[in-house]
């Protein structure tokens, strides 16, 4: 039976972070649900691509635009195996939204795995 992985994303998720995890676990033969609070199946969340530029800054420019496969909330954690938050300036916004806290306290309370990428942790 394939594996089934929830991504939990934001406008300004960081564009690698999710574009490639989202196409290598296709690849693999995953099924991925990707959501965004208050969006629905076909709506779309923008991605940002942030490059160093040293001295600890970065420049963010736009990504690519992401589809939502998924309603937020039709979402039943119970049917995953697993949950990943990306990067970027989104996590930052998400932590802020109940649903998404419960969301992920779901995840957690049921000893599912929950990846987060770096401003995602």
């Amino acid at each position: 039976m394939a594996k089934s992985i929830l991504i939990l994303c934001g406008d300004y998720m960081e564009n690698y972070e999710v574009m490639v995890l989202f196409q290598a676990l296709l690849a693999y033969g995953v099924s991925v649900h990707v959501v965004f609070p208050g969006k629905k199946t076909g709506d779309v969340c923008q991605t940002a691509v942030h490059q160093g530029l040293g001295h600890q800054t970065y420049y963010e420019s736009r990504g690519h635009n992401f589809t939502v496969n998924v309603t937020f909330d039709e979402v039943d954690a119970s049917k995953y195996d697993g949950l990943v938050i990306p990067g970027g300036r989104a996590p930052k916004y998400l932590a802020m939204n109940e649903s998404v806290l419960d969301l992920v306290r779901k995840f957690f309370s049921s000893g599912k795995p929950i990846a987060s990428i770096c401003h995602g942790s």
